[in-house]
């Protein structure tokens, strides 16, 4: 049984995530096992083969596939160049056990939306310091695996809430540099987080991660000409490191801080 060539895991202080693990195999596979969290995994290249419950099924590149708590499954490739995955484990405050017994009649979910979904996720979840992109997102995806397994992929569409939008943009400009969780945000709101997340986007035509970067981002800008170092910046406006504050920088100026600030006269 050959090693795995490839492996990467890592627990993001995003609630509700028990561990991210990317992993490439060629020839490994998994003998039956069990989690005691909920498996959400898509395969970027190849595809993997697996039973559960007595059932064969796989994992095709286009589809997401969502493995319950507690059943027994196994795993092996199905291409003779193994496969590459990605996958986060959640806890029971994302999904409940409720939805078990759906997601064992059902868990591969050929859904283009939700598969782009997950793919943002990973990357959010890879970036410290997106925590609250990455709650977001997840929101979203546990929104739709919800919908997925109570039968309604194709939900109807949310009403507008301009009301709750402006109070979660309150809250964020409250706290810039402290930034809020959605949990938490939920809680002083009264609202489901992902009520919170399209309340938002729908009232400013942008996600709330993006707008508490963005007010970051500006606040850095105004240190930046006064003299004070990136690094000083990056702690001085909620940023985790000088690196994260040079990513979102770059992405919303065009060019990185240090070379801002040297321009400013």
């Amino acid at each position: 049984m050959a090693a795995p060539q490839e492996v990467s895991a890592w627990r993001p202080r995003v609630p509700g995530v028990t561990e991210v693990f990317h992993a490439r195999f060629t020839e490994y596979s998994y003998p039956m096992h069990v989690h005691d969290a909920w498996t959400l995994l898509i395969v970027d290249d190849g595809a993997v083969r697996y039973d559960l419950d007595r059932h064969e099924h796989g994992t095709p590149h286009d589809t997401v596939t969502l493995l319950p708590p507690h059943v027994p499954h196994n795993g092996s490739p199905a291409t003779p160049d193994g496969f590459r995955k990605r996958v986060v484990y959640l806890d029971s405050s994302r999904l409940g056990e409720d939805l078990i017994g759906a997601a064992v009649d059902g868990p591969d979910l050929r859904d283009p939306v939700l598969r782009r979904r997950v793919g943002q996720l990973h990357s959010a979840l890879a970036r410290p310091g997106d925590e609250l992109e990455a709650e977001s997102r997840l929101t979203l995806v546990g929104e739709r695996l919800r919908d997925h397994l109570r039968r309604r992929p194709d939900a109807p569409a949310h009403r507008p809430d301009p009301v709750l939008g402006r109070r979660l943009r309150e809250l964020l400009d409250a706290r810039v540099v402290d930034g809020v969780t959605l949990a938490e945000a939920g809680r002083l709101l009264h609202a489901h987080p992902a009520h919170l997340v399209r309340a938002f986007s729908g009232a400013y035509g942008i996600a709330p991660h993006q707008y508490l970067m963005s007010r970051r981002v500006g606040r850095a800008r105004r240190l930046l000409l006064d003299g004070l170092a990136p690094g000083e910046v990056a702690a001085a406006t909620g940023f985790y490191d000088q690196a994260h504050l040079t990513r979102h920088f770059k992405k919303l100026v065009g060019v990185p801080p240090g070379r801002y600030r040297r321009s400013s006269r």
